[in-house]
């Protein structure tokens, strides 16, 4: 399986294990859309409120959170149950090995919020959820920090099915009472640390040794940076996507990184092999 990969990326990801060095994964949508669940970017994502669509990057904000609470949930509704349908993929999969290979030198870092790393099985104390996860709720009011998974009694909604009495109690905060709202970062909200381990996934790009990005166009703050932080700290570059993006002409720029213009899971796969057949 490791024969269609280049000799001297399998030379660098086989001494990368061998020498006990780190490695970190970026995960994006890619990954996920090998799992059916599409990006929301597009018309999947477009919402219709009253006569008036609305566009995913309307739909996620604070803004329109305060303006249509309940209308903001429908919608994070309907995406949970997109994403409570689809399974972790062998690329979701491939990570959960690599994470066992690596152990406390294997980071995660996803922009994805469907949970699917961890139900594939990564850890949390590795996964840097940095959009946040939508199987969970907080305070809108932030009495505190605190993440409250999603009650047992609210499911994924179809675009037509309104939110019944019961299930507007069971979305408040169980804390203080108030308003609860989904566990996401939105479009006019910044990353932190305390919910998107904004910090964390800032040191260990810095740290690693090799940077596998999976799956993302590179269209947020955070990915960017990390990218750049460990091309700038000597990290080899990875780039794995169906199609030329930012991080691909980022790790081609001098010749020290690779682009792998395939499937997720097929690469990933491959490079999984490499690791195992090089444990020192």
């Amino acid at each position: 399986m490791t024969h269609s990969l280049d000799p001297i990326l399998v030379k660098i990801l086989a001494e990368t294990i061998r020498s006990g060095k780190r490695l970190t994964v970026l995960t994006g949508a890619g990954i996920s859309a090998e799992s059916g669940i599409p990006t929301f970017r597009g018309p999947e994502g477009y919402w219709t409120v009253g006569s008036k669509e609305y566009h995913p990057q309307e739909m996620a904000t604070w803004d329109m959170f305060n303006r249509a609470p309940l209308e903001v949930w429908k919608w994070y509704l309907y995406r949970m149950g997109v994403c409570a349908r689809a399974k972790p993929n062998q690329g979701h999969l491939a990570l959960v090995e690599m994470e066992k290979l690596f152990g406390e030198s294997f980071t995660l870092i996803t922009q994805n919020v469907d949970n699917l790393h961890l139900r594939a099985g990564n850890s949390l104390e590795r996964t840097y959820q940095i959009h946040g996860n939508i199987f969970f709720m907080r305070c809108a009011d932030v009495c505190s920090d605190t993440l409250y998974p999603m009650p047992q009694g609210i499911t994924g909604k179809t675009k037509d099915q309104w939110l019944a009495d019961s299930e507007i109690a069971l979305l408040k905060c169980p804390a203080c009472g108030q308003t609860t709202r989904p566990h996401v970062l939105w479009f006019d909200e910044t990353y932190n640390e305390v919910h998107f381990k904004f910090e964390s996934s800032l040191r260990a790009a810095a740290q690693t040794d090799v940077l596998l990005v999976v799956g993302t166009a590179g269209a947020t703050n955070l990915p960017n940076q990390v990218a750049a932080l460990a091309k700038r700290g000597g990290a080899v570059l990875v780039d794995i996507n169906i199609e030329a993006n930012p991080f691909s002409r980022l790790a081609l720029a001098d010749n020290s990184g690779f682009f792998l213009q395939e499937s997720s899971g097929a690469a990933l796969e491959k490079i999984l092999d490499v690791f195992l057949q090089s444990q020192a």
